[in-house]
């Protein structure tokens, strides 16, 4: 536990409040599922820009990802650069066509109605097989953002982890369950500021206090030379061609994350995806860049060693040394920020899972627009009690957890959804299969562990490949599609 002060307590306090007016305002404002799940389509590029990153990065990149470079040094450099390739990737060549395509296949709401439109598959066999695996994945990935928040509060004001724990997820499921779309989306807003110049401030302020970056490079240098080389493990033997590849293929997760591509899905209009790509990638270019150098700085800066999962607190341990009392809670709100953003985003879109494509698809077809906002509401609480369960383990690995959700998605949906946009061929049973193999190999490759590959190479792969093989081996699709997928690219939306 951190030593506890009022201006601590007050900067939570009223970090937290602001959070949930946010949600409180936006309850009086939200009329039907198109407001609750995608806020109308009215987002403008900054806050679409903001929001995407923010529930991106989420606490693993105040938590996870500095507690790895602690340990790793310029070796977890790799993830981050695989990180900014990846979101370049997928703000320059998915969300333009993502965004006019999905409001001309039938106005779709979610990732899973897209994909039933997109191939008119009136089974609706697709939209359930999507929503299964994104309620598989986002309760490893919801829970690991809980983990965070426990650790947060365990960390800071000394509450045991468990209630701790409960606390994030209370304040969470308060302004998602209220607000939706446009709640998390302006809460993310607030909380990309404050994770942007909390992660710059800690490694800065740190590097400064110690006599300037020049004195604390040769510091650590000192205690360990091979902190700075990207090629060798920090004991100094070279990392292997699987490891590297392994970290920099998490750049291919973006391509199928639900919560990331219901923000493409949400501008206002596709002509300002191209100032909402330049925001977004100057926030995530410096933000992962500082995430590691709190790990590298903080090595050298706190005298006494961190162990374990312990690293993974690296950066509030730093907060509260350098900074005041009040100012040190904000930056130390900036990692419930991370948590919280993340977490509402995916509660949102498994909640959106459920009322669209289990409940309306399914159980109630006549289901009206105020009564899927309540089965959504219901949804969010319900997730986050079985995410709370798969928790409770204090010495879990949040950045374990989120690779492993992260991975999941990227392969069961990433293939699927490039492909759906960019060739005109594919077919519905190449979806499916598509989908069905990505997903399953990252749960068996995961558990197999294979020559220590990160399981989202191979599931990507073999994912792109049943699409491929049995889209050709199936009947082309019909001609409507054909010119429905032609109309997109000539679409000014």
């Amino acid at each position: 536990m951190l030593e506890l002060d009022s201006g601590v307590i007050i900067a939570f306090v009223v970090y937290l409040g602001t959070m949930m007016a946010i949600g409180i305002y936006y309850w009086r404002k939200e009329q039907n599922m198109s407001d609750y799940i995608l806020g109308g389509r009215r987002l403008g590029a900054w806050v679409t820009s903001m929001s995407a990153e923010a529930s991106d990065m989420s606490g693993w990149m105040l938590m996870g990802l500095p507690g790895y470079a602690y340990v790793a040094g310029l070796g977890a450099g790799w993830i981050a650069l695989g990180l900014i390739i990846g979101t370049w990737a997928n703000w320059r060549f998915i969300a333009k066509r993502l965004r006019k395509y999905t409001e001309i296949a039938n106005d779709s709401l979610t990732v899973p109605d897209y994909f039933q439109n997109r191939f008119r598959d009136n089974s609706q066999l697709l939209r359930i097989i999507s929503a299964v695996f994104i309620l598989i994945f986002f309760l490893i990935y919801t829970s690991s953002g809980f983990v965070a928040g426990g650790k947060l509060f365990n960390t800071v004001f000394g509450i045991p982890y468990t209630w701790a724990m409960l606390l994030g997820a209370f304040v969470v499921v308060f302004y998602t369950f209220l607000g939706g779309f446009m709640a998390v989306c302006w809460t993310d807003f607030v909380q990309g500021v404050m994770m942007f110049f909390a992660i710059l401030a800690v490694p800065i302020t740190a590097s400064f206090m110690m006599g300037g970056p020049a004195t604390t490079a040769a510091a650590l240098s000192t205690l360990n030379p091979e902190m700075f080389n990207p090629f060798t493990t920090p004991d100094g033997k070279p990392l292997s061609l699987i490891a590297i590849i392994s970290l920099l293929a998490w750049g291919l997760g973006y391509f199928g994350q639900p919560h990331i591509l219901v923000r493409f899905m949400a501008i206002r209009s596709s002509s300002q995806i191209k100032q909402a790509t330049n925001i977004a990638m100057t926030w995530v270019i410096l933000s992962l860049s500082a995430a590691v150098l709190v790990g590298m700085v903080g090595r050298v800066y706190l005298k006494q060693p961190l162990a374990g999962s312990a690293v993974e607190t690296v950066f509030m341990v730093m907060t509260h040394d350098l900074f005041s009392s009040f100012f040190a809670g904000l930056i130390l709100s900036a990692v419930l920020a991370a948590i919280m953003s993340t977490a509402s985003s995916q509660l949102l879109v498994t909640a959106s899972a459920v009322s669209q494509d289990f409940y309306k698809a399914l159980i109630r077809k006549t289901a009206d627009e105020k009564e899927l906002v309540w089965v959504s509401r219901l949804t969010v609480v319900g997730v986050t009690i079985i995410a709370v369960l798969i928790g409770l383990d204090p010495n879990n690995f949040v950045l374990d957890m989120v690779a492993y959700a992260w991975a999941g998605f990227g392969a069961a949906f990433g293939p699927t959804l490039i492909l759906s946009l960019f060739w005109k061929r594919m077919t519905r049973n190449g979806a499916l299969a598509g989908i069905i193999v990505g997903g399953i190999t990252v749960l068996v490759w995961k558990q197999l562990a294979l020559f220590g590959l990160y399981e989202i190479v191979p599931g990507f792969i073999l994912s792109g490949l049943a699409i491929y093989v049995v889209s050709l081996l199936d009947t082309p699709p019909a001609k409507e599609i054909a010119e429905e997928f032609e109309s997109v690219g000539k679409s000014n939306i």
